[in-house]
């Protein structure tokens, strides 16, 4: 509820409805969950995501709702809660974040059939890194502004043409599918295991809104959206 850099972002309108409300309305649609829930420390967050569909057991406590609370203990206290309130533990768990509004039920099930299709630990949500920003064309520089292959090497050995550098991927925030188990982890908790698939999208559908400068692209997004559906 506190977010800084676009204030009120989670419910402020972005195409005629609150933001949390694209994701909502695509997991719902998508079918492929038992349940959604909404984890937020916001009461008025809470009644907007119970208005278009997303339950909301729970407010998350205010230690794990600031704007550098990583994501890991987030989720561990909704598995949790859960388990201690209702006895339920899911066998696969997805995080959906609100900042990338253009995630749709058929990513959503891509996603699934992958995670089933394969029996991975995790499947994650990719975009290809463009050309220019291309791993094997980064460079490092030292401390004497010497510049080398940010992969290792001199700079007259990179590759030469933009078609031949392999593809490089990026996480977009949009799906993380996991199992629960690896958040609790003694040893190093988080939510991807060892197997860790991919599961790619494009740019568009890639947007996440972290400033206002994203908020303006999601709206000409949007308004692209509906040009094509006309």
């Amino acid at each position: 509820g506190g977010s800084k850099s676009v204030p009120r972002k989670n419910i402020k309108d972005l195409g005629g409805k609150p933001l949390i409300a694209w994701t909502i309305e695509a997991a719902k649609v998508s079918g492929v969950f038992e349940r959604l829930i909404l984890t937020t420390d916001d009461a008025e967050i809470a009644e907007v995501g119970k208005r278009y569909g997303a339950e909301v057991p729970f407010l998350r406590p205010a230690e794990l709702a600031e704007d550098t609370t990583p994501t890991l203990p987030v989720l561990k206290h909704a598995i949790i809660w859960l388990k201690e309130r209702e006895d339920y533990e899911p066998d696969a768990a997805m995080l959906l974040q609100p900042t990338t509004p253009f995630r749709s039920a058929e990513h959503i099930k891509g996603a699934v059939e992958l995670f089933e299709k394969t029996g991975a630990d995790s499947v994650v949500s990719v975009v290809e890194i463009p050309g220019n920003y291309n791993p094997h064309w980064a460079f490092r520089v030292d401390g004497d502004l010497r510049a080398t292959l940010y992969l290792g090497g001199a700079i007259k050995t990179r590759i030469k043409r933009r078609q031949d550098l392999p593809k490089a991927y990026s996480p977009n925030g949009m799906i993380y599918l996991f199992r629960p188990k690896f958040l609790f982890d003694p040893a190093d908790p988080n939510f991807y295991g060892d197997d860790i698939r991919a599961y790619a999208v494009d740019e568009q559908a890639s947007i996440n809104i972290d400033s206002p400068e994203d908020w303006v692209l999601a709206e000409m997004a949007v308004g692209r959206l509906r040009a094509g559906a006309v």
